[in-house]
């Protein structure tokens, strides 16, 4: 039951799970960057108003930013170099004295 152990660990074990599945991750990334796709997500940020993230970026402002910079985004997206920023979380509190995380 050796190869039990490396299908409930994928970062252990002899890296074939890996192998196996990283074809079918890089044909995922491809689709979700494909323009139309891409261009898809902007409308519907675009017509639910989207807020600013982490980064404070506008929808006003992020066109010409995206621009200027979707061949870099782009690339590290596809060759797994894009580090997100880290998630800004508030607690709310609640009467019994515990509180709710809430991401922003």
């Amino acid at each position: 039951m050796n190869n039990s152990n490396s299908l409930m660990n994928p970062d252990g074990g002899d890296g074939v799970w890996r192998d196996d599945r990283e074809p079918a991750l890089d044909n995922l990334m491809v689709r979700i960057l494909a323009p139309d796709n891409v261009q898809r997500a902007w409308r519907r940020v675009k017509s639910n108003k989207g807020a600013p993230g982490s980064d404070g970026m506008t929808l006003e402002d992020f066109p010409v930013y995206a621009r200027e910079h979707w061949s870099e985004i782009r690339q590290s997206l596809l060759d797994g170099s894009y580090q997100p920023r880290p998630v800004r979380r508030v607690v709310i509190p609640k009467p019994h004295g515990k509180g709710r995380v809430v991401s922003k």
